[in-house]
C-alpha cells in the first residue's frame, strides 16, 4: 500500500489534468488507496479490471514496440521472483527455520546416540561385562572403552586416565579391581581395533551433539529470547517446531498451545468421551514437574497462556529482548508458590508495567550500541575509501611519470638524429669548400658555389634570355 515514486511520476505524467473524470483501474486494492490519498484520483479494483489488466499482461508483447514475446516472459518471470522474495524479505538473524532443523536433528542424534551406545555396552560386554554395572553413562562408557581396550593390560599407571574420565576416584579404583576378577572372554586385537574405532564414532557424535545444543541456544536467545528463558531453549525449539514457525505459533491460542504434541490423545478422548490430556510439549519443563499432582493441569494451563504471550512479543518485537520472559518466568514460580503456599501473586499490570519500563532502556541500550556500530562501520568505509582515492591517485601519478619517462626517452634519440645530420650537413659542405679548385691570381674563375645558389642562378639566366628574345620579336 506504498506509492513508490516511479509510479506516481508515471501517473502525473501521464493522466489528464482534470482528476475528477478520470476513473483509474489498478489490481491491489491497497494501492489504489494510496493513490486516491496521495494524488486524488478515483481508482477501481475487481471486476471488469482484472479481465482488462489479463487481456494487457496476454497481448503485452503486440502493445509494445520492439518487445518480443519471449522477451516480455522473461520480464515476466523476473518481476515474480523480485515480488516473491520482496514479499518473503525476512531479518537472517531471526529465522526459526535454522531452530526447527536443529531440534529435529537434536532429537534424532540423541536417539541414534543412544543406539549406538547400547551396540557398544554389548559388543564391549563380552570381554568386560561389569563396566556396565559400574558406568551407566553412555557417553562415558564408550570413553572408557577406547580408553581401556584389553582390560588384561589396565594396571595403576592407568588409573589418573580412569580418574579424568570417571571424574571420580572411587570409581576409577573400583573398574580397575574388576578388570583384574573379570569373568569376561578374552578377546582378539582385531576386535579390539573395531571396537575402539566404533566407540570413536559415538563420541564424536556425542561432542557434536553438544556443539549443536550450543547453537540452538544461540540461535534461540536471537529469534525467542522471551520463550527461551521462560519455558527453556529445547522446549521453546520443540514448540516452534511442532507449530511449523514462530508466526504460527504466535497465533495459536493458550488451550491450543497446552495441547500442542498430544494431539493422537486428544482426538481419541474426543473419540472415546474421555478425558483430554492437560499437557503437551510443556509437560517436559520444569514447572510441570515441580507442581503437585492437583495441580498440575492448573499449572499447565497458567504456563501456556504465559507461553503464548512470550511467543508473541518474540514475533512482533523489532528488537527481541528476554526482559518479558524473566518477568513471565517470575509470574510462574509466584503461581506455584501459591499454590502450595497459599501466597497471593502479583498482579499481572504491575509486572508487565515492569517489564515495558526495563524493556524499553534495553531496547534503547542495543539501539545505541547498534548505532555506534553503524558509525564504525561508516568511518572504516570512509577510511577504505579514502586509502583507495589515496592509491588510485599514486597510481595515476606513478603512470604518468612513467609516460613522461618514455617520452622524454623519445625525444633524445631525435636530438641526437638532428645533431647527427646537422654534423653531417656541416663535414659535406667543409669538403665541397676543400675540393673545390682556389682562384687565380686575376680573379677571372668564379668562386665555387653552393648547389642550391646555382640553381637559383641558372634559372634567374634562363628568365633574363627570354624576356630579351622576347623583346627583340
Amino acid at each position: 500500500g506504498i506509492l513508490h515514486e516511479d509510479l506516481r511520476l508515471l501517473l502525473e505524467t501521464s493522466m489528464p489534468a482534470k482528476k475528477k473524470k478520470a476513473l483509474l483501474g489498478v489490481a491491489d486494492a491497497k494501492i489504489g488507496a494510496a493513490i486516491l490519498e496521495e494524488l486524488g484520483y478515483q481508482c477501481q479494483t475487481g471486476g471488469v479490471v482484472a479481465e482488462i489488466l489479463r487481456g494487457i499482461r496476454l497481448h503485452f508483447h503486440a502493445l509494445v514496440k520492439g518487445l518480443t514475446a519471449q522477451s516480455a516472459s522473461k520480464a515476466q518471470l523476473g518481476l515474480g521472483h523480485s515480488y516473491s522474495r520482496a514479499k518473503v524479505k525476512f531479518n537472517v538473524n531471526r529465522v526459526d527455520n535454522m531452530i526447527i532443523q536443529s531440534i529435529s536433528l537434536l532429537d534424532q542424534l540423541d536417539k541414534d546416540i543412544n543406539t549406538f551406545s547400547m551396540r557398544v555396552r554389548e559388543w564391549y560386554g563380552y570381554h568386560f561385562p561389569e563396566l556396565i554395572k559400574i558406568v551407566s553413562e553412555n557417553y562415558t562408557y564408550c570413553r572408557l572403552a577406547k580408553f581401556i581396550g584389553n582390560r588384561k593390560e589396565l594396571s595403576e599407571e592407568s588409573l589418573e586416565g580412569l580418574e579424568e574420565i570417571v571424574m571420580d576416584s572411587a570409581k576409577a579404583q573400583a573398574i580397575l579391581e574388576a578388570s583384574r576378577s573379570s569373568m569376561g572372554m578374552d578377546i582378539s586385537p582385531l576386535d579390539l581395533i573395531n571396537i575402539e574405532s566404533f566407540s570413536s564414532r559415538v563420541i564424536s557424535l556425542s561432542e557434536y551433539r553438544k556443539g549443536l545444543q550450543e547453537y540452538l541456544r544461540s540461535k534461540m536467545s536471537q529469534v525467542a529470547p522471551s520463550l527461551s528463558a521462560l519455558i527453556g531453549e529445547v522446549v521453546g525449539a520443540r514448540l516452534i517446531s511442532h507449530a511449523g514457525s514462530l508466526t504460527n505459533l504466535a497465533k495459536y491460542p493458550a488451550s491450543t498451545v497446552q495441547i500442542l504434541g498430544a494431539e493422537k490423545a486428544l482426538f481419541r478422548a474426543l473419540k472415546t468421551r474421555g478425558n483430554t490430556p492437560k499437557y503437551g510439549l510443556i509437560f517436559h519443563s520444569t514447572f510441570i514437574g515441580r507442581a503437585a499432582a492437583k495441580n498440575k493441569g492448573r499449572i499447565s494451563r497458567y504456563l501456556a497462556n504465559k507461553c503464548t504471550i512470550a511467543s508473541r512479543v518474540d514475533c512482533f518485537s523489532e528488537v527481541p529482548t528476554s526482559v518479558f520472559g524473566d518477568k513471565l518466568r517470575e509470574q510462574v514460580e509466584e503461581r506455584l508458590a501459591f499454590y502450595e503456599t497459599g501466597e497471593p501473586p502479583r498482579k499481572n499490570l504491575e509486572v508487565m508495567k515492569e517489564a515495558v519500563v526495563e524493556a524499553s532502556e534495553v531496547v534503547a541500550e542495543v539501539k545505541r550500541k547498534q548505532e555506534k556500530k553503524e558509525k564504525k562501520k561508516k568511518k572504516r568505509e570512509k577510511e577504505k575509501m579514502r586509502e583507495k582515492r589515496r592509491l588510485e591517485a599514486l597510481a595515476a601519478a606513478a603512470e604518468e611519470n612513467s609516460v613522461l619517462e618514455t617520452e622524454e626517452n623519445n625525444i633524445e634519440p631525435k636530438k641526437k638524429k638532428k645533431k647527427k645530420q646537422q654534423q653531417e650537413l656541416e663535414a659535406e659542405s667543409e669538403q665541397e669548400m676543400e675540393a673545390a679548385p682556389e682562384p687565380e691570381e686575376n680573379g677571372l674563375e668564379e668562386e665555387a658555389l653552393p648547389k642550391k645558389k646555382r640553381k637559383l642562378m641558372v634559372e634567374a639566366d634562363q628568365e633574363e634570355e627570354k624576356k630579351k628574345k622576347k623583346k627583340k620579336k
